[in-house]
């Protein structure tokens, strides 16, 4: 299955008779939550999940959104009406960090028919899509997690992977090279890590750029057949946009939740600046 669809084929998929569950997942890195955004206007359906308090842990020791406690998920999937099986489609704002947190999180649970609305939001009022501030009525799932779908890397792996594969550090660049760093307290990237920042993934109407292209971006940064590759980026969100790009390019792998944000909390880990490796 594609991992994402387009506004189009959500609005068809939604007067099916087997509407997929919608779950908006709208969020700003600092900024204000995002359920007051969602209840002023939504897609018609769609269900609100909390990427801080559902589709991540506390902050600590782990990073600023590590894997969340199971239970809470599990809860918070079947709350906003997450079947075991049938399709969900998740949507954000339009950056797509957020979505595809949720896309990634589900699929590494388990969940086999996930996908992202391509371009959030943006796209689906682009063409002329309706939105509600009318309170969803939802039907509880029976979806439970059963983790280990997907591949995950903690700190080590990373390292490792860094070393032996492709390990793609998904933040701007300017932190990459450590530059600036404007939310953690070391500034650089993992030692052997590749610059691949999440803006070069989207075209200007903010949805992601043809998978031919994806493909050909990814392959010119190490990312070829055969090679093992893993992404992290500040604290395991915009990492999974990466991934979301890397699965339309049809390439599989892994991601490194705890990211930047657990590896320079350690003193004894490495670090690196400048510009890529040689």
């Amino acid at each position: 299955m594609n991992a994402i669809i387009s506004a189009v084929e959500l609005m068809d998929a939604l007067a099916s008779g087997r509407p997929p569950v919608l779950l908006d997942v709208r969020y700003q890195l600092g900024g204000p939550p995002g359920r007051p955004e969602y209840e002023a206007g939504h897609i018609p359906g769609a269900v609100y999940v909390d990427l801080e308090g559902e589709l991540a842990g506390p902050a600590g020791k782990e990073g600023r959104h590590p894997l969340p406690d199971l239970t809470v998920f599990g809860a918070a999937m079947r709350a906003a009406g997450v079947g075991s099986g049938g399709d969900v489609v998740v949507y954000d704002g339009g950056q797509g960090w957020a979505a595809a947190r949720a896309w990634w999180m589900l699929r590494w649970a388990g969940h086999p028919s996930v996908r992202v609305l391509d371009g959030g939001l943006a796209a689906w009022r682009a063409q002329g899509g309706p939105v509600t501030d009318d309170p969803t009525a939802v039907r509880e799932g029976d979806f439970v997690p059963a983790p280990g779908a997907l591949p995950l890397l903690d700190a080590d792996g990373a390292a490792a992977l860094a070393r032996r594969g492709l390990l793609l550090d998904a933040r701007a660049g300017e932190r990459y090279r450590g530059e600036v760093e404007p939310i953690d307290a070391v500034a650089g990237h993992i030692p052997g890590a590749v610059s691949a920042p999440t803006t070069e993934n989207v075209a200007p109407d903010g949805r992601l750029r043809p998978a031919a292209e994806l493909a050909a971006r990814f392959a010119a940064l190490g990312a070829v057949d055969g090679t093992e590759v893993g992404v992290y980026c500040g604290s395991g969100v915009s990492a999974a946009q990466e991934l979301l790009a890397l699965a339309v390019a049809g390439v599989p792998a892994a991601l490194y939740v705890g990211s930047w944000s657990e590896w320079s909390s350690d003193a004894t880990r490495p670090v690196a600046t400048g510009p890529q490796p040689g």
